[in-house]
């Protein structure tokens, strides 16, 4: 079957959105409109002829396939078919297909071609095609480039002036880059127009004065907005003192963004009001939706099926509104009467009321916002999207995300790594995990921190700390290590930030903290934070300041702060407690010490990730995706899954019996090891469920009738192998990062104090050697107390295997690797669980789509 069984909205080159499914015989009168409205040109290109009509035999064959040797997928905007596009498989069972496809003239040049390819690809694959042909004429260029701009090594034959071409469609490093690249142009396009809309249509805003939309309505005259702001209103000729109208396409102006405070049974209304007017985004501010039962989330449904259906994307609903401060803009969409000053930090908040909040918060710290977004029950643009915007916006430095939930967290986890090498993202994510999820117990929160710390998100646990993080990454550079030189007047409060230095895992430099005492003068301290931001040996600067006692200044009309700008001016970054006084602009002002040393560690961890590099995914020998394929057929084969993907395991034989297990020996040879057959027992040195090292018939036996005493009759025989350091590997899925690897060293004291190191999925060469040295117990493989080094190269092989599999096959539901046995000479596997069910939900994987 296809993977487009049910039709799914996707994004094209200029942001619009259009509908992508599979063709069906109740097409074909569609299909016929949509050849009549074809030029010349494009009928010749296609069918190689003229070609004016559709004759009745090719006309049911088109429209007729049977979504495996032969495919075929419609794209449609609104309720016309635009485009179709098929393969068509080259003999029974021929790992080949021909391939082709049309779009309609007014649609060409908007990235539909290569749409359909990707989806075309996807499902031949998965029906066992390994390759295209296409068959192209030299004068259509336009269907050359999407071939060769796919990033496949497409071989070209020129013959009877027809342009032959071949290219296996398996993806590639190459293909995929291509596909990311084109999904972050649609989704950062689709953006970009909602945050820079000509003008405006807000639907809902009472001539009273009254309700949110009259709010908005009210926000967005105030704001200075530079476009065209239109009221709709069914009967008014004047709201908030602007003229209003009927309908938005009555104002006779360009309207690209609609604001909608309508209740949820006219949202669909809306959409046909805006769409005729040419809007491409809604914000809709209304409640009532999913948050309020399965009513609501079936007029949201609807809501957002009528307008991808109508090429627009949706903000909401149940939200906040967005704003953008560009001057060329002054965007305030959004229920928060004023906004903070223009600035450089993009600001996305799941919930409404937090935003304003938060909002609020930044202006009173003087946070400077350049574009804001609060998604709400994020039924369409959702934090993802703004990731995308930001990453190329020109006026966005800084990024801050406040995320309840993640709706696909493998993308996430992607774009936070690429986005976080150009611009710190800051999130504040909860910390719960969503009903049903997570059915194992899952990374803890030190671990779930290094998850986020893996992609380069700066993590924070409060709203304060969100707010303390984007202020000294808005006006600070980026420290250069974690070498701290502390300078205060107070030693009580020097020695606490010291401390606290060194709590956070920063490194308070020989000669510090520098105490100028109560009594020193401005000019005093001035020098001493001048000397300090010299000191070569000095990364950042914290700066503590209590009032003096009266009578211990002698200079007490002396400003103090003014000794700041002085020492920001050498470039290191400086976080300030100043108990007395203002600030100057530029250096972020904390009410604790530990705040700010705090905000600065977190800092200084995110420049540090910046300063290593990012690693590679390296090609794995001995992996068979066939033969994969082949072992999680009902019922699966756990040991032929792990053996596809080169991860052997050490024979293991089930008994039942005395004579059983002497059987089991002797075919594996003596010596052996008993144990108890129950999972959790299988490791349990400790609790006598394990015999080692049984030479014969004799021991076995005595073995196993103590065990079987103890834990019942089922027992594992198995070889004997060199002993090694006990080590953990297990593979789950986490809410915030999808598929994880997990890493530690067995033995009941490391599970009981979760001394687990985890990575998301897929894993690089650099990931994998940080999961094996990140638990606290891992200087024990690079040997202790005399004992030899493990091949800790060894284990972060297993690591990129067990990653590649997670990635490779969502029905893989958990795995776990223990024990392994970690030597000098290599590892040995002994156990596997590996649970396996329905495919996990990736959406991250295939082809696009919203």
């Amino acid at each position: 079957m296809t993977t487009v069984a049910q039709p799914v909205d996707v994004l094209l080159s200029d942001g619009t959105t259009v509908q992508l499914r599979p063709i069906s015989p109740d097409d074909a009168p569609a299909i016929v409109a949509m050849h009549s409205r074809f030029s010349e040109r494009t009928r010749y290109l296609r069918y190689f002829s003229p070609y004016p009509r559709i004759p009745e035999r090719d006309l049911i064959r088109f429209v007729t396939v049977d979504h495996h040797d032969r495919e075929a997928f419609v794209v449609l905007a609104g309720d016309q078919i635009v485009a179709v596009g098929r393969y068509e498989r080259l003999g029974p069972q021929a790992p080949e297909a021909e391939v082709a496809f049309v779009v309609e003239d007014a649609y060409q040049g908007r990235g539909i071609g290569s749409v359909l390819m990707e989806h075309l690809a996807d499902a031949a694959r998965r029906n066992g095609i390994l390759s295209f042909v296409a068959e192209v004429l030299p004068a259509n260029g336009t269907m050359l480039r999407v071939f060769s701009d796919f990033g496949y090594q497409v071989q070209r034959e020129y013959a009877d002036g027809v342009v032959h071409l071949s290219f296996p469609i398996a993806p590639t490093e190459a293909t995929l880059e291509v596909q990311f690249g084109r999904e972050h142009r649609t989704e950062a396009r689709s953006i970009a127009r909602l945050l820079a809309p000509r003008g405006i249509a807000v639907y809902g805003a009472s001539a009273t004065g009254q309700g949110v939309g009259a709010a908005v309505l009210g926000h967005l005259r105030d704001g200075g907005f530079t476009g065209a702001v239109v009221p709709v209103h069914p009967s008014a000729s004047t709201v908030a003192g602007l003229p209003a109208y009927p309908s938005a396409v009555d104002a006779g102006v360009p309207v690209d963004l609609a604001v909608v405070a309508v209740p949820p049974s006219a949202a669909t209304a809306v959409v046909a009001d805006a769409a005729a007017a040419g809007v491409h985004g809604l914000v809709v501010i209304s409640a009532g939706f999913a948050e309020a039962g399965a009513q609501g989330a079936a007029a949201q449904r609807a809501l957002v099926r009528a307008a991808h259906a109508a090429g627009m994307r949706v903000v909401g609903p149940n939200c906040l509104g967005v704003a953008n401060t560009d001057p060329a803009v002054r965007l305030n969409a959004t229920l928060a009467p004023a906004l903070p000053p223009a600035g450089r930090v993009g600001i996305f908040s799941q919930s409404g009321a937090f935003g304003v909040a938060l909002l609020a918060e930044a202006d009173r710290r003087g946070l400077g916002l350049s574009s804001f977004v609060s998604a709400g029950n994020r039924a369409d643009v959702s934090g993802n999207d703004l990731l995308q915007y930001w990453q190329d916006d020109p006026g966005t430095d800084v990024i801050m995300l406040y995320l309840e939930t993640f709706g696909n967290p493998r993308k996430f986890a992607r774009l936070a790594r690429r986005i976080g090498r150009a611009k710190p993202v800051v999130a504040l994510a909860s910390r719960a995990r969503p009903a049903g999820v997570g059915d194992t117990a899952g990374p803890d929160e030190v671990a779930v921190a290094a998850l986020f710390a893996q992609s380069g998100v700066i993590r924070v646990d409060t709203v304060p700390e969100l707010l303390d993080v984007g202020v000294l990454l808005a006006n600070q550079p980026l420290p250069a290590g974690g070498r701290v030189g502390v300078v205060g007047n107070s030693s009580a409060l020097t020695g606490l930030a010291a401390t606290a230095c060194v709590g956070q895992g920063l490194t308070v430099v020989d000669g510090y903290p520098r105490d100028v005492g109560p009594s020193a003068g401005a000019a005093e301290f001035a020098a001493a934070l001048a000397e300090t931001a010299g000191d070569d040996r000095v990364d950042a600067l914290v700066v503590v300041f209590a009032p003096p006692l009266p009578g211990q200044r002698t200079d007490v009309d002396a400003d103090v702060t003014a000794a700041l700008p002085a020492a920001l001016a050498l470039g290191k970054p400086t976080v300030a407690t100043f108990l007395v006084g203002r600030l100057p602009a530029g250096v972020p002002a904390f009410g604790g010490v530990e705040e700010a040393v705090r905000a600065l560690a977190r800092v200084h961890r995110y420049a540090e990730w910046l300063r290593r590099p990012p690693g590679v995914a390296p090609e794995l020998p001995r992996v068979d995706r066939a033969a994969a394929q082949a072992a999680l057929r009902d019922p699966p084969d756990p040991n032929a899954l792990l053996a596809a993907y080169g991860i052997e395991t050490v024979a293991s034989v089930t008994a039942d019996s005395a004579d059983a297990a002497v059987n089991a020996a002797g075919r594996l040879g003596f010596p052996v090891a008993l144990k108890a057959a129950a999972a959790g027992l299988r490791h349990r040195l400790d609790l006598g469920a394990v015999r080692l090292d049984l030479p014969d018939e004799a021991t076995v036996r005595r073995a196993y009738a103590e065990l079987a005493a103890s834990f019942g009759a089922e027992v594992l025989v198995q070889p004997m192998v060199a002993p090694g350091v006990a080590c953990v590997v297990e593979l789950m899925e986490d809410p915030a990062f999808g598929p994880v690897v997990g890493f530690g060293l067995g033995g009941v004291a490391t599970e009981l104090l979760g001394d687990r190191a985890w990575r998301a999925v897929p894993l690089t060469d650099r990931d994998a050697a940080e999961l094996v040295d990140e638990p606290r117990a891992a200087p024990l493989l690079r040997g202790h107390r005399g004992a030899a080094p493990v091949d800790r190269a060894a284990l972060a092989d297993l690591l990129l295997r067990v990653g590649q599999l997670a990635d490779e096959q969502p029905r893989v539901r958990s795995l776990t690797l223990n024990p392994v046995l970690a030597r000098p000479d290599g590892i040995s596997v002994l156990h596997a669980q590996v649970r396996v069910g329905g495919a996990a939900a990736r959406p991250d994987t295939g082809p696009r789509r919203l």
